[in-house]
């Protein structure tokens, strides 16, 4: 039963999270895919739900996050809509789709608010993208930036290790992100940084700041949903929390019911019309 002091039952948006920031109370952020898991998150209290190009990874099985499309993302975040009731949902801005000019990125978020039904977008980079970000807030579309480690630049990166340990890079990380807010931007999420950075950001901005791997001093927190369930076991780095382990009751179940049918257990009598 969630803990939350919000009220579980209104409908969350931008002023709602804007204001939990302003009295100091955490903001509970989780991703989803699909309809059946986004009605179980959305009942289960949480704030935001976050339609993250993670799917290429725990939905699609791709190594990255960089070959899911456009088109993809919209039928991802419209699963999820249609499951939602209380919770804000903002859906990933996949690789290519706003990188090239703000025109062009536009267009897409466009096309995310349209065609999905999310509410907001979210997108990655700092001074890079801001022209972007700056054309999307101004037609009236939320923006959620993203810095730190940002998955789209992997291959820029070389590595999924902690980002802005060095003075010149946190100094960067946080201009970028004093530069998103002014841009217009109505949350941030910071990913595998310094602990102590985090804080420094999270007291910088005004809008809220939501952490992964970026420790307990931002406004909320954020981890994939397949992640924290336990149901992929090859991935468990330091910040992941399991709060349940259901690729082993999943396995277990399906062993179970490939027994019974094997041994003709399954359908008993009651269960035959």
């Amino acid at each position: 039963m969630s803990t939350n002091t919000v009220d579980n039952k209104k409908k969350v948006t931008t002023a709602t999270l804007a204001a939990m920031k302003a009295r100091g109370e955490k903001i509970a952020m989780i991703t989803a895919y699909d309809y059946t898991m986004a009605t179980l998150v959305d009942r289960g209290g949480i704030d935001m739900i976050l339609v993250g190009d993670s799917a290429a990874n725990v939905m699609a099985g791709y190594k990255t996050t960089l070959p899911i499309t456009l088109d993809q993302m919209i039928y991802h975040a419209s699963c999820v809509v249609r499951g939602v009731q209380r919770a804000f949902v903002v859906c990933d801005m996949p690789f290519g789709s706003y990188q090239g000019n703000p025109d062009h990125a536009l267009a897409s978020a466009v096309r995310i608010l349209k065609e999905s039904g999310a509410e907001a977008v979210k997108l990655e980079g700092g001074k890079e993208v801001l022209a972007s970000v700056e054309a999307i807030v101004r037609a009236g579309i939320p923006v959620m930036g993203h810095l730190g480690l940002t998955p789209q630049s992997i291959n820029q990166f070389g590595t999924y290790g902690v980002r802005a340990k060095e003075e010149a890079e946190a100094e960067k990380l946080i201009s970028d992100a004093l530069m998103l807010e002014k841009a217009g931007c109505f949350s941030l999420v910071l990913e595998k940084i310094p602990a102590d950075l985090a804080r420094r950001v999270t007291e910088a901005v005004k809008i809220p700041v939501i952490g992964i791997g970026a420790g307990p001093g931002t406004d909320g927190q954020v981890l994939v949903l397949q992640d924290m369930l336990g149901m992929n076991d090859g991935f468990a780095p330091k910040f992941l929390r399991r709060y349940a382990s259901l690729g082993t009751a999943i396995s277990d179940a399906i062993g179970a019911y490939v027994s019974d049918v094997r041994t003709s257990a399954f359908p008993s009598a009651s269960e035959c019309y």
